[in-house]
This record gives structure tokens, sequence and C-alpha cells, in this order.
């Protein structure tokens, strides 16, 4: 049985890929944190099926090491903002991608598996696109026959999107809209990506970049709209001009876990939409496709928000 290593499997998308590939693989996780960061992995992967490995991603030798033992290896690790130096975009979205990707064919990995995101190809403003891009330029470099999933936004009962805001739709009276809402998305759920990762593995898919949608198309405004609809709220969405919400955005950032950073909201600009690209292959162009929808998806957990809880009648549902 073949031993993958995983990267960042802490998170909402490696908690779920490792509950799907510890059925047929076994697994080895490394975290910084096991005592605090592991707990969800142990109830998710089969028992016996999975190691975890407490430890940085900065340690050459562990790193080494674990690698030198895997014949997988998946790259989950990623940040949305720069909360110190050694966690910057540059160091996790960079150089950790070209230096794992260099051991990789150091010692002759069969498969690597890079996850990066969408439509950051033209956001050459953004600090999190440009090493994103760069991340992946590396992997290639480093690594030609290694996969790239880039996942459009990524959705579940434990994400950091719908669940954070329908908290804030559940408090705020009105909500801003960054760009008049304009932006396109098109979520993907947690689960359709664990799945496509396990296609891209027992199929052993090499050299290939792969974009990871879900089976709609959305504006943010329409994102905003359907989460209302799920938690029976009626909220006032004020579009924001752009010099104000640029000083929202640096406000924002004083905080530990901000809501909007300054770099967030130049993704957000309506010029790079979170959408299939041009020519781009997809999951559904590989046979892997989405199946999980997004209003109906959000819908079984959004009872969490709504008054009455999970006894409460969504408005218009029969």
């Amino acid at each position: 049985m073949k031993n993958i290593l995983i990267f960042g499997g802490t998170g909402q998308l490696g908690v779920s890929i490792c509950g799907r590939l510890s059925k047929d693989y076994t697994l080895t996780v490394l975290t910084r944190n096991a005592h605090q960061k592991a707990y969800r992995l142990k109830t998710t992967a089969n028992a016996g099926y999975l190691s975890i490995v407490e430890g940085s991603i900065f340690d050459e030798n562990k790193i080494r090491d674990l690698i030198s033992k895997a014949e997988i290896v998946i790259n989950l690790v990623g940040v949305l903002d720069e909360k110190n130096k050694a966690n910057s975009f540059e160091n996790i979205h960079t150089k950790f991608p070209y230096f794992i990707s260099k051991i990789c064919t150091e010692y002759k990995i069969e498969q690597l598996i890079h996850v990066s995101a969408l439509g950051i190809e033209k956001a050459i403003d953004s600090n999190y696109a440009k090493t994103k891009i760069e991340g992946e330029i590396a992997v290639r470099e480093n690594f030609p026959k290694a996969t790239i999933i880039k996942p459009s936004i990524i959705f579940s009962v434990s994400d950091q999107l719908t669940t954070r805001f329908m908290t804030l739709l559940s408090l705020l009276p009105i909500f801003p809209l960054y760009y008049n809402g304009r932006t396109k998305f098109s979520p993907i759920h947690v689960t359709d990506v664990a799945e496509l990762i396990f296609y891209v593995i027992s199929n052993e898919l090499i050299s290939k970049k792969i974009e990871a949608i879900g089976p709609e198309v959305f504006t943010f405004k329409e994102i905003i709209q359907i989460l209302l609809k799920c938690i029976n709220k009626n909220r006032i969405l004020l579009p924001i001009p752009l010099p104000i919400a640029k000083l929202s955005a640096l406000f924002f950032e004083l905080f530990r876990n901000p809501l909007l950073t300054l770099d967030q909201l130049r993704l957000l600009n309506p010029k790079y939409p979170n959408i299939k690209s041009d020519g781009g292959k997809t999951n559904f162009d590989i046979g892997c496709p989405s199946k999980l929808f997004f209003e109906e998806t959000v819908k079984s957990y959004s009872f969490n928000w709504r008054t009455g809880g999970q006894f409460s009648i969504i408005k218009n549902d029969k």
C-alpha cells in the first residue's frame, strides 16, 4: 500500500482529503502542533492508516526524512494573510513549494500534487496571487510531472467563507459589497475537491493543471443573497466606494484575524473572476465532475445561524 505524505493536512481541505484517501492509502501528515491541530484528523481517517508527525515545514532534515519514505506527496500549505515574516506569502507560497518539489525530484517521488488557487494569473497587483503563481512555476521547473490543482472558493460546514459570512449577516443590518459584488466565483464543496485529488492519484494523472470548480457560477452578491435566504434574513447590501473599501481593509488588517485585507480586496476585483479560465481544463473535463450544489448544500447546515435553529422553516421552501 502506497504511503502519501501531506503538508497542510489539518485544514478544512486536508481533513476531507485524509478521510477520503485513508480508505485506500496510508497517510502521514506533518503539523506544527499535533495536540492542537490534529484532533479532527484522528476521528476522520481510518484507524491505523494515519500517522501524525509534529514538526515545522522549515525543518529541512525532517522534511527530507518524511519525503524519503513516501511515494506520493500532496502540498496543501497556504495562507490568506501574512501574520508574520516567517509565514509570509513568499515563504509559504513560493519558497516552500520550490523546496519540497526539489526534494521530491531527488528522492524520485511517483506523484507530486500541488494545490494552488484559481483566478490568479492576471492579479499582478496581489502579493497572494503573485507568490502563488511563482510557486506553481517553481514546482513545474523542479518536478515537471507534478499535477497542480487550482480550486475556486471551497465551502463546507467548517469553512471560513459561508460560516463567517452567515455569522456577519446574522448580526449586521447592513452588509458591504465591494466592487458592487460583481466578482464571479464557481464555489466547490470540499468533498468534491477531495474526490478530485483521489481521482488524480488513483488514475496516476501527471503533468496536469486542473481547475477545480463547482457546477454553478455566482457573483459575490448572489452568494450573499443565497446565504441570506438560507438563514431567513433580510439585510441591506450596500455598495462601498473603492477608497472607503481600502480604508476599511487597512483598518481590519490591524486585527489578528482580519475580515478583509488590502491584498484580498485586490483579489475581489471583477477583472479576476474565480471561474474556469479561457482554455483551462477542469475537473469536469477529466471525468471527475463536482456533485454538490451551493445553495442546497449550505442550506443543510445553515440552521446554526437561523432563528429557531434546525426547527425553523426557510422562506419560500415548501
